[in-house]
């Protein structure tokens, strides 16, 4: 199984604030950005199961600088796909189309993203910025 996780507000807080993993001495210096609380214990659950874990974002950032922040927090990710390669791709009117990336359920905070998936039939998991349970109800989800 392949799963994608959305950066902004989903994973980063954005215009939206919670709680966030502690960064260490060298996070802080090289401004990397802020995670949310619980993502380390997810990201390590997805791999004991042996899931793929993609990024997919509707930012600029690049790939780059998405693969060294996980890095710097000891996740390992397999595909990074920004805005630049979603461009690239996806020729269809839709802010994200994990089909084309061979994404099996994509996680996203976006109710939009939620209605594109019933739209193009593509799996979605939307997590809501309040739940403090997300992690929970992700595991629960893909089970």
């Amino acid at each position: 199984m392949t799963i994608s996780f959305d950066l902004d507000d989903t994973l980063i807080p954005t215009t939206f604030k919670f709680d966030v993993e502690e960064q260490n001495f060298l996070q802080r210096v090289f401004k990397i950005e802020n995670i949310r609380k619980g993502s380390l214990e997810l990201f390590k659950e997805l791999e004991k199961r042996k899931i793929k874990v993609n990024i997919y974002t509707t930012s600029y950032r690049s790939k780059a600088r998405i693969k060294i922040m996980f890095m710097s927090y000891g996740i390992k990710v397999d595909k990074i796909i920004n805005q630049q390669e979603h461009n690239k791709f996806v020729k269809i009117q839709s802010s994200k189309f994990p089909p084309m990336f061979n994404i099996d359920i994509h996680i996203d905070d976006s109710v939009g993203v939620k209605m594109e998936g019933e739209k193009y039939n593509f799996k979605t998991i939307i997590i809501s910025k309040e739940s403090h349970n997300w992690v929970e109800e992700i595991i629960k989800k893909i089970n």
